[in-house]
């Protein structure tokens, strides 16, 4: 089981490359056929299930992608249910296309899905129905990646720089919006520009940006790439800003990331993050979900074989500071553990 999800880590990173060298750019739209057939009656599909499940990630430079492609393979043979792994732009990107029955299942920010269940922020007067949450799996992490030589030591010094704030629309944006504005900075303070992670560490190696907003799992593949090759920091988010910033938006938790993380980092950052979640339609079969919540905790050894994130897998974290309803077959399964009453 191992050789295959990490078989399955290795196809993904090489699609990576293929799909960007090809189309100029990481959010893309592309996919990757993650399907496996299980040879025990124990894999087999449940009775009543759908036979395959579409599932929608991020761009191919982010932690979405490569981390639903690993968690694909190992759901697929554990229930017999193959997967269509594609990239895409992302959270708000992914509730409309659960939404509008493109696809079965996605990976989300929880803020993200709280603004579309309620028609705020993102998705003022936009409320969005049709999806369900699943699980909540890993801590995504505001990350701000600045060019020393810029002069930039804290968020306040973005103030005048040239920033990416990450795709148009995106959850990354929201966050960048509210981080700054905590610090007393809008956007209007800063010369704005909206590119995808990848772009954006290609954009700070040619000098075009001075600082990038990126919300995702760290070690995030964008920013490694660029620490071997170029200077950076990683700006905190601490203090009474980030009192502030948690007062005002609860879904956010403080974070720690770690001295090492990336190349040339020789101190721990304080930020904040979100966590990223998997949602799925509400037209999926109760028996279909349940079988896929809980293959995602039980084989939670083989997801962390083939990607990091695989080893933040809690059941207890699955549920907490999750807004939006669980769809009843997540729900069954977490009252069936005993994590939900």
């Amino acid at each position: 089981m191992k050789k295959k999800v990490l078989a399955l880590a290795s196809c993904l990173m090489a699609a990576a490359i293929m799909v960007t060298g090809c189309s100029g750019s990481s959010s893309s739209s592309s996919s990757a056929s993650a399907s496996a057939s299980a040879s025990s009656a124990e894999a087999a599909a449940p009775a009543g299930s759908v036979d395959k499940i579409r599932l929608a990630t991020g761009g191919t430079s982010g932690t979405y992608y490569a981390f639903g492609g690993v968690v694909a393979q190992s759901l697929s043979d554990a229930t017999g249910i193959s997967f269509d792994v594609q990239s895409t732009g992302a959270s708000k990107a992914n509730i409309g296309l659960v939404a509008d029955g493109e696809v079965d299942m996605a990976i989300v920010q929880n803020d993200v899905m709280d603004y579309a269940y309620n028609g705020t922020d993102l998705f003022s007067g936009e409320k969005t129905e049709g999806f369900s949450s699943m699980a909540a799996c890993y801590a995504e992490v505001c990350q701000i990646i600045a060019n020393p030589a810029s002069g930039i030591s804290s968020v306040a010094d973005l103030k005048g720089k040239r920033v990416s704030v990450g795709d148009a629309g995106s959850g990354v944006e929201f966050n960048a919006k509210q981080i700054l504005e905590a610090y007393g900075v809008t956007f209007d303070d800063i010369e704005k520009q909206n590119l995808s992670f990848g772009d954006s560490a290609n954009a700070m190696k040619d000098g075009k940006i001075d600082a990038f907003f990126c919300t995702a799992g760290a070690p995030t593949t964008a920013v490694m790439e660029l620490s071997t090759t170029n200077d950076i920091i990683v700006l905190s988010v601490d203090g009474a800003e980030a009192e502030k910033l948690i007062e005002e938006h609860p879904f956010y938790t403080l974070y720690t990331i770690p001295a090492n993380t990336y190349t040339g980092m020789e101190e721990d950052a304080t930020t904040v993050a979100v966590k990223a979640t998997f949602i799925v339609s509400n037209d999926l079969p109760e028996d279909t979900v349940y079988s896929l919540t809980k293959a995602l905790f039980e084989n939670k050894e083989d997801i962390e074989a083939g990607h990091a994130k695989g080893a933040e897998l809690d059941t207890t974290y699955a549920v907490e500071g999750v807004s939006v309803p669980f769809h009843p077959g997540a729900e069954k399964y977490f009252k069936e553990i005993g994590v939900m009453e």
